[in-house]
């Protein structure tokens, strides 16, 4: 009867068998498991580097956004329904390449009479519930001057990950930005029609 090592060395006489205990000597194909064993964790370190790259991207429109919608609202006198459907475009091409329809934007106008509790004199939304005129909002001390009023400007972004299939990556992207107005003390609304922009 032929053994085992007599097989091995009948089918290819180059193999020298070494038994069961000469196989923890064999390093051949080493590398290849290794590399078979770590390459699902770099693949998921590379998405997910990949995921808060675009992330964060999309976090920059937003603050681009809320800072700007605030600025040019502070900017002016009056406030009109055709100032807000500029405001809208306006957002819409800082948005770019997200989707302006699914964002939630709000400018609110706060005004302080003298008396030390700031209120809302007017407020307009896209997506967004505007606050109701007399309502108390609450800022950060000694943002709103007394008498006075500030420019708050809002903007909110439901973020779907690229690659959810991965991991989830669902984020709400938000920020807010107060500003004064920069040639009256306070900025009125004419005709508020508490709608942002055409797609209200």
């Amino acid at each position: 009867m032929i053994g085992l090592g007599g097989l091995f060395r009948r089918l290819n006489p180059r193999v020298k068998w070494c038994g069961i205990r000469g196989l923890h000597r064999d390093e051949r194909g080493v590398s290849a498991v290794e590399f078979a064993l770590i390459a699902p964790v770099l693949v998921l370190i590379y998405l997910g580097c990949a995921e808060l790259s675009l992330m964060m991207r999309a976090d920059r429109r937003v603050t681009s956004t809320s800072a700007a919608l605030g600025d040019l609202t502070a900017r002016l006198t009056v406030v009109t329904e055709e100032d807000m459907a500029e405001m809208y475009s306006a957002a819409s091409v800082m948005m770019q390449p997200y989707d302006m329809d699914i964002a939630r934007l709000r400018i609110t106008s706060i005004v302080d009479t003298g008396n030390g509790s700031p209120t809302v004199d007017w407020s307009d939304g896209h997506n967004m519930t505007a606050y109701a005129q007399g309502a108390t909002v609450t800022v950060p001390a000694g943002i709103v001057p007394s008498p006075g009023s500030v420019i708050m400007a809002e903007v909110e972004y439901d973020y779907e990950g690229t690659f959810a299939l991965a991991f989830e990556t669902s984020r709400t992207l938000k920020d807010k930005f107060y500003l004064r107005p920069r040639r009256v003390s306070t900025i009125p609304r004419e005709d508020p029609g508490q709608g942002f922009g055409p797609a209200s």
